[in-house]
């Protein structure tokens, strides 16, 4: 499974929190659905908690190889060492509501 289409598409017709820090209050929170993060982050213990953290809240929590492409992939231009998505797709309803308030 491409992880990175995921949170592409996660990014675009949801919302993700970006960040080892909002990844893992969405995950203790349990507002996250799935977390992404990335095996290349240095040093390792950034993220070691979050797979433990994942499994103890059940919420699907997935590995993938390059900080850089997780970065790209929740659209912005720096790496990105995790993404928690919150909401995988938004209702017509609440896209009208967003652009109302903007």
């Amino acid at each position: 499974m491409d992880f990175y289409s995921t949170v592409e598409k996660a990014r675009k017709s949801g919302k993700i929190e970006k960040g080892i820090n909002e990844a893992t209050k969405a995950a203790e929170r349990g507002t996250a659905q799935a977390v992404f993060y990335a095996k290349d982050v240095s040093p390792a213990e950034i993220i070691a908690h979050l797979p433990a953290l994942c499994k103890e809240k059940n919420i699907p929590c997935h590995e993938v190889d390059s900080k850089q492409k997780l970065g790209i992939a929740a659209g912005i231009s720096v790496p990105c060492s995790a993404i928690a998505v919150i909401e995988a797709e938004i209702s017509e309803e609440k896209k009208t509501a967003r652009k109302r308030a903007v």
